[in-house]
This record gives structure tokens, sequence and C-alpha cells, in this order.
């Protein structure tokens, strides 16, 4: 049974940091890539972040050279390293199983940026 736990979201100000962690369980981790998603108040789901079990990392444009995702397979986590925080950064957070937003996530972290 898959299971994702997102933890590390908190409110800070602009030009602040975060570090989301996500544990994952029921799966291989080492094999599967994985997605980082947000949702927005509002707004749909969207991703943020891919972490390729190959290798790769893959982010979307607006948060490029600021978001840093990382994988540690051995303890069966991923993290997203957030820096620089913008307003517009303020939504849920959800680590997804495989590439994309469709696939199976879990409870979500708040972040929120404001002054």
């Amino acid at each position: 049974q898959v299971q994702l736990v997102e933890s590390g979201g908190g409110s800070v100000q602009p030009g602040g940091s975060l570090t989301l962690s996500c544990v994952a369980s029921g799966f291989t981790l080492s094999t599967t890539s994985m997605t980082w998603v947000r949702q927005a108040p509002g707004k749909d789901l969207e991703w943020v972040a891919i972490t390729y079990y190959g290798g790769p990392f893959t982010y979307r444009e607006p948060v490029k050279g600021r978001f840093t995702v990382t994988r540690d397979n051995a303890r069966n986590i991923i993290t997203l390293q957030m820096n620089d925080l913008k307003p517009e950064d303020t939504a849920v957070y959800y680590c997804a199983k495989g590439v994309g937003i469709s696939g199976p996530r879990g409870q979500g972290t708040q972040v929120t940026v404001s002054l």
C-alpha cells in the first residue's frame, strides 16, 4: 500500500526558506520517479519538481534556481529545499508517486509566504 507523508511546511516571510520532506513507503523509491506538486488557493494542481529514478531533475520555470529536490533512497525520503520564497509560492505542497500530478499523493503540507 502506497503511503506518502509530507512535512516541513510553515509560514515564512518573502525571501525565506523552508525544507519539505516526504517519507515514502509501500513501494521501492529507488526505482520510482517522484513529483512535488502544489495547489494554490483557488487554482489547479501543478507540478513543481520531478526527481526521476535515473537521476535527472526537472523544475517548473518559476522555481528554477530557488528550489532543489533531493532523494535519499536508502531512507525512502525525498526533500524539497525552497529558498527565496515568494508570496506566489503559497500553496499546499504534496509529493506524488510517479511523474506528473495524477499519481497517489500524501495529505500535503501548507506553505504560506507573506509579510
